[in-house]
């Protein structure tokens, strides 16, 4: 695209933004659902590419394609994940879960915090890719949590997880394209912006389980474990930032259990009258029947799943063989009438089919499966319960998931190849100083991931853009790009693929805009301490 002439006036940048803004105000003020949001989002920006950005049809074509084919890669998580789910679900597990985590710690909030922060971020450094919104959501309502909620603490309390972690694959797209001379320096920074998401994550699940008593509760807490996380990180990046998520994960993985000792969260809480995020239990539920399975082998699932993904990602011989297969599909050249050209491409973006997460939670729920059919719990279960078909569950719940997903990739990929995405990043850079702009490089990556549900594809997105206007503007190259790696995290809380996600498996569908409600001021408030943090970086630099 470094030919091309996109026009930045008011009129186009206002038309470019305008399919984002349409999405916003379907899912939360009119509160659409995300089956009927994306759609229309979606038709909205190809009416701006093919009106006002010169696309031909063609090019909007090519784009749609290359959308869906984006969408295979998220839909290739969302079916395995909830095909887990149900296998999970119906064997008994989450029942047998609920009540066993109770003899770990009768502290909830510390359960809560442990799954959605900790094990997240832990699962977000080895595999990504969704997977621990599709793992941690329904862990959270065995555990009590209201579904919109959980959805919620799910998408955003691992958020700042999502740059470093699988293995630093976004650290390594935005290194291929922003030419940095310090790589050093901008893991560095890098991790010192995404401070700020890591502890206000932890803070923002407290104060949703419970408000001022729960952070007055919860404070030694978020800080011990959001020091673990984020310094964790920012102290492995400097030498492996490739591994800087996962081993941070696993140091806070393994302070739980001491942290479980500890009286003030090994009891239950107290003091604290208000809770709404939690389902109110009944006096009569404390007499539940005892599980049909124990504890340990209903965790059986996420220590497989662990286990597979460790070893097909860290054993080079596994890795590599398993590696050799990879699907893409070929695209012809495409441009618009303001030069934004896209080469030619023999396999767009190829999926390594046994790698990629979704094959690992395959696996995993293949694996689950064979152990709980020959342990006879679905048998047991279904003595109780009334039995329902894993496959007619699995359509219902996969099938309006696909939907929105492929109108969101398809949006992105439209506003990608019709310029209207370069006209919103040069727009902001032709109207802002150095330090504004500085202020606002997060909001860019952020848009990125709002776009992709990606932070390694935003940061192929912008990272090259951002670049450039740092060396036109006269700032460090890594500091801006190292707000556009922060951005390209904490965007996840809003993406709407994410959500999607986990409203799916939450039995939530339709309840997109309420998730929106809750994470969208969390996203602005991040943003702004952002972008005060990266104009202090740009003055102290100076």
């Amino acid at each position: 695209m470094s030919n091309a002439q996109v026009p930045v006036d008011l009129l186009h940048w206002i038309l470019a933004i305008l399919p984002i803004l349409a999405l916003l105000i379907f899912l939360v003020p009119l509160r659409w659902r995300a089956p009927e949001a994306g759609p229309m989002a979606m038709f909205v920006a190809a009416i701006v590419a093919l009106v006002a950005f010169r696309t031909p049809v063609q090019t909007l074509a090519v784009a749609g394609a290359k959308g869906v084919w984006d969408a295979i890669f998220i839909l290739y998580v969302i079916w395995p994940a909830l095909f887990l789910y149900q296998i999970t679900k119906q064997a008994g597990a989450y029942d047998a879960l609920r009540q066993g985590i109770a003899t770990f710690s009768r502290n909830e909030l510390f359960i809560i915090l442990a799954l959605c922060w900790v094990f997240a971020s832990f699962l977000q450094g080895i595999v990504g890719f969704g997977a621990p919104v599709a793992v941690v959501v329904p862990l959270l309502i065995t555990v009590g949590v209201k579904p919109v909620y959980a959805v919620a603490m799910g998408v955003l309390a691992h958020a700042w997880a999502r740059f470093f972690g699988t293995l630093g694959v976004g650290w390594l797209a935005l290194l291929r394209v922003s030419n940095v001379e310090d790589p050093v320096r901008a893991a560095f920074e890098s991790s010192l912006l995404i401070l700020i998401p890591t502890y206000l994550a932890g803070f923002l699940v407290v104060w949703l389980y419970g408000k001022g008593p729960a952070v007055r509760h919860a404070w030694p807490l978020v800080l011990i474990l959001g020091t673990i996380l984020g310094v964790g990180q920012l102290l492995v990046a400097l030498f492996s930032p490739e591994l800087s998520t996962f081993l941070a994960g696993a140091m806070a993985l393994l302070a739980l259990y001491p942290l479980s000792r500890w009286k003030r969260y090994g009891e239950p809480v107290k003091g604290i009258v208000e809770r709404p995020a939690m389902v109110e239990r009944q006096a009569g539920e404390q007499s539940e029947a005892a599980p049909v399975m124990g504890l340990a082998m209903s965790f059986l699932p996420y220590a497989v799943l662990t286990a597979v993904t460790l070893g097909v990602l860290l054993i080079p011989a596994i890795n590599q063989f398993m590696r050799q297969v990879q699907v893409g599909l070929p695209f012809p050249a495409v441009e618009t009438g303001f030069g934004v050209q896209n080469a030619a491409v023999e396999r767009y973006a190829p999926v390594t089919v046994f790698t990629h997460p979704g094959m690992m939670v395959l696996i995993t729920a293949v694996i689950v499966w064979i152990v709980y059919r020959a342990g006879g719990y679905y048998r047991a279960w279904g003595e109780r319960h009334t039995p329902e078909s894993i496959w007619s569950a699995l359509l219902v719940d996969a099938v309006p998931a696909s939907v929105p997903v492929i109108a969101f990739l398809v949006t992105s990929r439209i506003l990608d190849h019709s310029g209207q995405i370069l006209t919103l990043a040069y727009g902001i850079a032709a109207v802002s100083p150095p330090l504004v702009y500085a202020g606002v490089a997060s909001v860019i990556g952020a848009l990125g991931a709002f776009m992709t549900s990606s932070s390694t594809a935003s940061c192929v997105l912008f990272g090259g853009v951002q670049s450039s206007v740092a060396q036109l503007h006269g700032m460090s190259r890594e500091t801006i790009i190292a707000a556009q790696a922060a951005g390209s995290a904490y965007g996840n809380a809003i993406a709407p693929a994410n959500i999607v996600l986990g409203t799916s498996v939450a039995g939530a569908s339709g309840q997109e805009g309420a998730v929106l409600r809750i994470t969208m001021p969390w996203t602005v408030i991040v943003a702004v301490l952002t972008g005060l943090a990266t104009i202090g970086l740009v003055v102290f630099a100076r």
